[in-house]
């Protein structure tokens, strides 16, 4: 039952109030990103209040980080806090200016990515809440936020993965204990990649 006016809005109004598009709002749906229910008549009602906290966690993070377009930009999702520690840490050694996010579950991670588009996501599949498979397949179903890379780290056997739905092509996996150095070259190797990229669309190249 809608308590007051204005509390619930369509999937339209919600994609046009965070700015993404209607398949996109509809995938946060799905996923429980947005939090909402179906009328009599099969039409979603989205939470006003859910839409104001994505735009709420938008605006912090575009307070606290710098927007240079120059640094790549790097988000983890880990469920153990101490890996995702040792894992930003490890970025973070490199000393490429590597800007760095981090979250220890899919729900929290797969919002994370829409709001700081990174470049590369690193993610678990066993996590709290919403797995990484279904982050990462959500991710998938939508090509406006999708990092240009997703590797996984995980404790899983390919066959425990294959037995899971598997994942989507192109998606690299590491199995636990993680290989840093192995980690170490794909992100200097995806750095020099961004770093050709911004060299290639800047004006006059």
């Amino acid at each position: 039952m809608i308590n007051g006016e204005g509390e619930y809005c369509s999937t339209r109004e919600a994609a046009s109030m965070l700015g993404v598009s209607l398949r996109t709002a509809q995938l946060w749906v799905e996923n429980g990103v947005l939090r909402a229910w179906k009328t009599a008549g099969g039409h979603r009602r989205i939470l006003r209040q859910s839409v104001n906290h994505i735009l709420e966690e938008r605006k912090n993070i575009l307070n606290t980080h710098s927007t240079d377009d120059r640094s790549m930009k790097v988000v983890i999702v880990e469920g153990d806090p101490d890996l995702l520690k040792l894992l930003g840490m490890t970025i973070s050694g490199l000393n490429l200016g590597i800007e760095i996010e981090t979250e220890q579950n899919g729900f929290e991670g797969l919002v994370l990515v829409g709001q700081f588009q990174p470049d590369l996501l690193i993610a678990d599949l066993n996590m709290p809440g919403m797995d990484g498979f279904r982050m990462i397949r959500s991710l998938y179903g939508s090509t406006e936020y999708r990092p240009r890379r997703i590797v996984v780290a995980t404790a899983l056997s390919p066959a425990d993965i294959q037995d899971r739905g598997g994942l989507p092509e192109g998606v690299t996996v590491f199995q636990k204990p993680i290989p840093f150095s192995e980690l170490e070259v794909l992100v200097r190797e995806e750095h020099a990649r961004y770093i050709a990229l911004q060299a290639s669309e800047a004006p006059g190249a």
